[in-house]
């Protein structure tokens, strides 16, 4: 009895232990994917930006004009909204809050800046990662 009593909390210890590391590393891995959200925007590579969003008909993208449901769709309208390196200009994330929603998704909200030729704009996001085959993946973007 005295050694359950004994083993039971450096069980428990352990096991918050592994569990925030992992939180940890869930979280670093996301902001990994936002960097190169960032770096290829930058380089006017929306190809490359629309890597971080997870390529499937149900990625939902939530903006100004309402829900846009696929990854291909999501693209379209990034390359219409953004036809040129004056209008994506130089994008700069602020990641405010990355929580755990469960073991397999976070969500994130944060702020938007970009400074480009025809005029700054900035605003807000929540977004939700999951991780899907390993990856870590954009499954729902809500930015205005």
């Amino acid at each position: 009895m005295k050694l359950k009593l004994f083993i039971l909390p450096i069980v428990a210890i352990f096991i918050v232990s592994c569990s925030s590391k992992s939180t940890q590393e869930d979280i670093e891995l996301i902001k990994t994917v936002m960097s190169a959200q960032q770096n290829a925007w930058n380089n006017y590579d929306l190809e490359g930006f629309m890597e971080g969003y997870w390529k499937n008909d149900s990625l939902k993208f939530y903006g100004k004009n309402g829900v846009t449901y696929g990854w291909e769709n999501t693209l379209e309208n990034y390359k219409k909204r953004y036809p040129g390196k004056d209008h994506t200009g130089t994008l700069k994330f602020t990641l405010d809050e990355i929580s755990p929603v469960d073991g397999d998704s976070y969500y994130i909200m944060g702020q938007y800046h970009l400074i480009r030729e025809v005029g700054e704009a900035n605003g807000v996001f929540l977004i939700i990662f999951r991780k899907i085959n390993g990856e870590w993946k954009i499954i729902a973007d809500l930015s205005c």
